[in-house]
């Protein structure tokens, strides 16, 4: 069957042409992206145990998780957490197959453990936080909702659509980049910088901006003077990331609400606002492809803790990312292009209802030239998209 794939160019300039762009990452610490790497970890873990038990993963979803802000004492040199913080793994879940009870609250409670233990050092999972699990059964008419026994390709579970674009644009690569190399690289010799690192980044014209919170972790924190050379120092570091992928001018700006007069400043006990006043809720964060992108068309969809075999809500979201990264990394001459796929309940999900790509060609190439080439890379990656299941459920694809 010949899919519906439609190839036009972009009907407005290319980002990196307009005149303002705005971009935003939550950090890892974000109470919201907290929810989101909590819902995604039970996610992956209810998949493997219904893998385990019964050879193929069946209905669930936890894409309903919330978070409630504790409340926190930060102080020079360490502080301690007052109320603990929150959590409320809600949603639904199999949890009899064939005459088999599975463990399904077990299981989702000690994914969430360890993916608390694993990302936030300075959080004590058994004093800080609360871990409550709250999955309900799934309706008896989604139980089977995958397609029959031996289907190949499931069936899209509702007729819903997600976006996908490549390349980045140079703010979205600093925003990103900014982010992640904080999380990793400058915070392995840095501990004072806490999980929770919010990047804004603003482009006028050939100037950009960016803006960071992060929040700082007390203990490592000795004093007001610690505290004002750990956050230049990370204004330093953000400026060199940035230089090293723009020549346009760059400012960085970080933790901007301080007033180190009154001693106002980002102090935390465990590195992220969730300690004190900031609640979370999965999907009101970063996209799919880790980013916040006004300029571009999105999915409101909350793309973590969906099932990972025929959401679309999930699949086409990170589907279509991957379309627009293989379309420019294999075809000379994309300045920019948009993916949009969607998809018709009750139809197989390599077959979606329409897969539209918008772009722009670079000066001297028609799209008329790489049309046939754009067209093949999305076609063999509709045929493939079994893998982005088996990607998700081997923690080898982000959500968020």
């Amino acid at each position: 069957m010949s899919r519906n794939i439609q190839i036009s160019e972009l009907d407005r300039r290319a980002v990196e042409d307009q005149a303002v762009e705005i971009v935003e990452r939550k950090g890892i610490g974000h109470p919201d992206s907290i929810s989101d790497g909590l819902a995604e970890c039970v996610s992956r873990a209810l998949s493997q145990l219904y893998l385990d038990r019964v050879g193929k993963v069946l209905h669930y979803n936890t894409d309903e998780t919330q978070l409630v802000a504790g409340r926190a004492a930060p102080a020079f040199g360490g502080g301690e957490v007052i109320e603990p913080i929150y959590l409320l793994i809600v949603g639904r879940a199999t949890k009899e197959y064939d005459g088999q009870q599975l463990p399904v609250d077990s299981t989702a409670l000690a994914a969430a453990r360890d993916y608390l233990d694993d990302t936030f050092p300075e959080l004590d999972v058994e004093r800080d936080v609360i871990v409550d699990v709250r999955l309900g059964e799934g309706s008896g008419d989604l139980q089977e909702v995958f397609g029959e026994d031996g289907a190949t390709v499931p069936m899209a579970n509702d007729t819903s659509f997600g976006v996908g674009h490549a390349p980045l644009t140079e703010t979205e690569a600093i925003v990103y980049r900014t982010e992640h190399e904080l999380n990793t690289t400058y915070v392995a010799d840095n501990p004072e910088l806490g999980p929770d690192v919010k990047v804004m980044g603003k482009r006028e014209g050939e100037h950009i901006n960016i803006t960071v919170a992060a929040a700082m972790v007390d203990a490592y924190i000795e004093d007001l003077a610690a505290y004002a050379d750990a956050v230049d120092r990370v204004e330093a570091y953000v400026t060199e990331l940035a230089e090293e992928i723009t020549d346009r001018e760059v400012s960085v700006d970080v933790n901007t609400a301080d007033d180190l007069e009154e001693g106002s400043i980002y102090l935390t006990v465990t590195g992220t606002s969730a300690e004190q006043g900031d609640d979370g809720s999965v999907g009101r964060g970063n996209r799919a492809n880790g980013l916040i992108t006004p300029n571009r068309p999105m999915s409101m969809e909350a793309t973590s803790g969906k099932n990972p075999v025929n959401h679309i809500g999930k699949i086409y979201n990170l589907l279509s990312t991957r379309i627009a990264e293989s379309v420019v990394s294999e075809v000379d001459g994309i300045r920019d292009l948009q993916v949009r796929l969607l998809s018709q309940i009750g139809q197989p999900i390599d077959q979606p209802h329409v897969a539209d790509a918008q772009a722009v060609t670079v000066d001297g190439v028609e799209l008329a030239d790489v049309e046939d080439e754009i067209h093949a890379i999305i076609d063999r990656e509709l045929a493939d998209v079994t893998s982005v299941t088996r990607d998700v459920i081997e923690g080898d694809l982000s959500t968020f």
